[in-house]
């Protein structure tokens, strides 16, 4: 295992990109314009409340780099985000989407505030706004949203319809829209099935089985909750699992399906008897055969990396780790899946749902799923026999496969 490295980098994305591209033999100009976003906007966006008070929001996009397609990535609503954090995801959508092999590029953004805090007619009136700001650089060729934290198929739906205002019907402008409107069948729980699929594989390259495994999945959300049911079926163990509400741990392993019913019912976790709580810090500290967090970015950092005792990582989440963490345990022998590899069943299932609707043609759900395992585990074996010819980790495998696929496409067209 290679020795940690130390760098001085603005956002762990950047850090990992520099690690792999200094394998790369990549032209120095050209790395500088692969670092560089192709734009990035900022819009202010006046809503008056139901109250009747006037509250300014902040929206954003950030657009990555388009050279092997469209600008593809999710929506964000949430408190905390801003430009630097829709920089960094931007990045790592190109990257995640070069890895799988589909033809969109990076982009990320979203408005700044707490969707809890407004009603569904605040929401729609927001997010419609949004989309009138946004709609020229947005379209099924140039800019393709999805959901993201904070949003769903619903948020989807309002921009499909204020979007088609300006430019007649387009279906393809999102994806991760309901299926009455042009949505795929297996997109909801794509991400969710991907982590599965990608987790039972990298067990086994590493001759260990996923029956019997146990797993704890910090985050219980759409793509944590699929997570449990994938895994689940597949044999594995769930120990723990953790919301916003707290955190429940069951050594034995817990009944999946009963917890599924308690959650839809209750909204949360917490309440269900069928394990004692736990805090979420307790959970990432679990010994246990894989940790998965599935919630937000930067849940493992330098103070808490040391207390991680898991046989493995799979980041369901986008950049859980600090780098300061992904060093931490790349020293201590434990293996990390990457985000860009394991959570790009969504991605993926949106270039379906885009297929469907540029071909007018919808695919049966048994297609969606059979494609969905064909390209992520031709990513995963791409990933690991990289990271074992190179000796590298699997992240700076997948940065290297990735990076390197969008390198050669911009010298191609001359950058």
């Amino acid at each position: 295992m290679p020795e940690p490295e130390k760098r001085n980098c603005q956002d762990a994305e950047s850090c990992f990109f520099e690690i792999a591209t200094s394998r790369l033999k990549i032209d120095s100009n050209l790395l500088q314009f692969l670092r560089t976003p192709f734009r990035e906007i900022k819009v202010e966006i006046p809503l008056v409340r139901e109250d009747g008070t006037l509250q300014v929001l902040s929206g954003y996009r950030v657009q990555h780099n388009n050279v092997l397609g469209p600008f593809k990535g999710g929506l964000r609503y949430h408190p905390a985000v801003n430009m630097g954090e829709f920089r960094a995801l931007a990045a790592l959508m190109t990257w995640k989407c070069s890895l799988v092999g589909i033809p969109f590029g990076g982009g990320k953004g979203g408005i700044a505030c707490d969707p809890k805090e407004f009603t569904a007619k605040e929401l729609q009136e927001l997010t419609k706004s949004f989309t009138a700001k946004m709609h020229h650089i947005f379209g099924p060729r140039l800019d393709v949203p999805a959901p993201d934290v904070g949003t769903n198929p619903r948020v989807m739906a309002w921009i499909y319809e204020e979007y088609n205002k300006y430019n007649g019907y387009s279906p393809g402008v999102v994806t991760g829209k309901p299926v009455e409107l042009g949505g795929s069948y297996g997109r909801l729980e794509a991400t969710g099935r991907g982590v599965a699929l990608i987790t039972r594989y990298v067990l086994k390259r590493l001759r260990k089985e996923v029956e019997r495994r146990s797993i704890a999945i910090q985050g219980f959300g759409n793509v944590g909750a699929h997570t449990a049911k994938f895994l689940n079926e597949m044999g594995a163990k769930v120990i723990a699992v953790s919301d916003a509400s707290g955190g429940l741990f069951n050594k034995r392993g817990m009944d999946v399906e009963s917890l599924l019913r308690h959650f839809r019912k209750e909204g949360k976790i917490t309440g269900f008897g069928g394990a004692e709580p736990i805090s979420n810090e307790e959970l990432l500290a679990l010994e246990c055969g894989v940790l998965i967090p599935a919630a937000l970015d930067g849940v493992i950092h330098k103070d808490n990396a040391g207390r991680v005792k898991a046989s493995m990582i799979v980041e369901a989440a986008n950049s859980p780790l600090t780098y300061e963490a992904d060093q931490n345990l790349l020293e201590r022998g434990i293996p990390v899946v990457p985000d860009i590899l394991a959570n790009a069943g969504g991605v993926t299932v949106s270039y379906f749902e885009w297929v469907q609707n540029i071909q007018g043609y919808g695919w049966e759900e048994e297609r969606v799923h059979s494609e969905l395992e064909r390209i992520m585990l031709r990513a995963a074996q791409a990933v690991v026999d990289t990271a074992e010819r190179e000796k590298v980790d699997y992240r700076t495998a997948a940065y290297m496969i990735a990076v390197d696929r969008v390198a050669k496409a911009m010298e191609l067209i001359g950058f």
